[in-house]
C-alpha cells in the first residue's frame, strides 16, 4: 500500500484568526506583539511573520468560514503558544503590563517543563508565551 500523501504534510504555513474586531487586533498583534507585518491583502485579510510561519488576521466573509455563525463575544475560538527563551518569559510579561495588557496567568514554572504565561487578545482569545526550562 502507497504512503499517504497526507502523512507527508511536513509543516503548517500559515495560522487564520477569524476576527470580530478588525482594527483592535491589527494594533495587538502589529504594535504590542511586534510581529513584523508580512502584507496586506486588503482591509479583510492581514499577514504578521511570526518566525517561519505567517498568522493571518481575516474577516470571515473572505474565507471558507463565510458561512459560519460567528464565534460568541467572551468566548476563546483558539489558543496559540508562541516560544520563547527561558529568560523572556517574565521580560514579555513586563512588556506587555506596559501595553495595559491582563495577564490571566503570570509566569509559572509548570511541573510539564514550561514556564508559562498566558494573555487574551482583544477578541478573548487565549495566548500563550513560554519557555523550555
Amino acid at each position: 500500500m502507497p504512503e499517504s500523501a497526507l502523512r507527508r504534510i511536513r509543516g503548517l504555513d500559515y495560522t487564520v484568526i477569524y476576527v470580530r474586531d478588525m482594527d483592535a487586533m491589527r494594533i495587538f498583534y502589529g504594535e504590542i506583539m511586534d510581529f513584523p507585518l508580512e502584507r496586506m491583502l486588503g482591509e479583510d485579510w492581514v499577514e504578521y511573520r511570526v518566525g517561519s510561519n505567517i498568522l493571518a488576521l481575516a474577516h470571515p466573509r473572505v474565507t471558507a468560514a463565510a458561512k459560519d455563525a460567528p464565534v460568541p463575544a467572551g468566548a476563546a475560538a483558539l489558543q496559540l503558544a508562541f516560544r520563547v527563551s527561558p529568560g523572556d518569559v517574565d521580560r514579555c510579561a513586563d512588556e506587555l503590563k506596559a501595553h495595559e495588557v491582563e495577564i490571566t496567568g503570570s509566569p509559572t514554572d509548570q511541573p510539564w517543563g514550561h514556564r508559562t504565561l498566558f494573555f487574551r487578545d482583544p477578541d478573548g482569545n487565549v495566548l500563550e508565551i513560554y519557555a523550555d526550562l
